[in-house]
């Protein structure tokens, strides 16, 4: 069920397994996600969303700083923030080069390039920075996986399998730290125990900065594109 607030759309859903009013905000939707019990009144749902006004509005002006890949936007990679310019009779695809995210050919294609090369980017440098956390821990993941997903920002399966999300290459060095330390914890502790944590500790000084940095943050990195 759509319904507009203000600019952005809310989006109800009805879930038997809640057993409360859960919100959130949607980057890739550009929407607000109001989950709901089987049964709940519609009007009290409707006082929920409008007693949470204030936190929609700031969460809905962060998404305005949204990343776009198009020519003259700066969008962070690796620490840096580059200017995308676009290099109509040059050839490569596109390539970092000084202060530019230089891409070539015909523009209506810019940002699916962009994107790609992104993934790529973020393919090598995030494989070197687990493979430095893990020799430095002594734990060995079976595989990393570089992925888009709507919300989560990685992930660890039982068999060692570890999958980070390609736009953390958009995200600060504390931040990548961070998770990767999250999701190597996962290979000694499937859950999220005080062990769990603990070791997270062990492993990253970043925890508390980079939990921080993803609250307000993370939904414009979900919503670049």
């Amino acid at each position: 069920m759509l319904q507009g607030y203000g600019s952005a759309k809310i989006i109800w859903r009805v879930s038997t397994k809640a057993k409360r009013c859960i919100l959130r905000i949607s980057a890739k939707e550009q929407a607000i996600l109001v989950t709901l019990p089987k049964g709940f009144p519609y009007t009290q749902a409707l006082d929920f969303v409008h007693k949470q006004a204030q936190w929609i509005t700031i969460r809905l002006e962060k998404l305005v700083q949204t990343p776009h890949f198009a020519i003259g936007s700066h969008i962070p990679i690796q620490d840096k923030y580059y200017t995308i310019c676009h290099a109509l009779h040059r050839k490569g695809g596109a390539w970092l080069e000084n202060d530019c995210l230089f891409v070539s050919g015909d523009p209506s294609f810019l940002a699916r390039r962009v994107e790609d090369f992104l993934k790529q980017h973020a393919t090598k440098i995030l494989t070197q920075e687990m493979h430095c956390v893990a020799q430095a821990v002594g734990l060995r993941p079976t595989r990393l996986d570089i992925r888009d997903t709507s919300s989560r920002w990685g992930s660890c399966s039982s068999s060692g399998r570890i999958m980070l999300s390609w736009r953390l290459i958009m995200a600060p060095f504390f931040v990548r730290h961070y998770l990767i330390a999250h999701e190597l914890s996962h290979l000694q502790h499937m859950n999220h125990s005080a062990q769990f944590w603990k070791m997270v500790d062990t492993f990253t000084p970043h925890r508390q900065q980079a939990e921080n940095w993803l609250q307000h943050f993370g939904p414009i990195l979900h919503a670049a594109r």
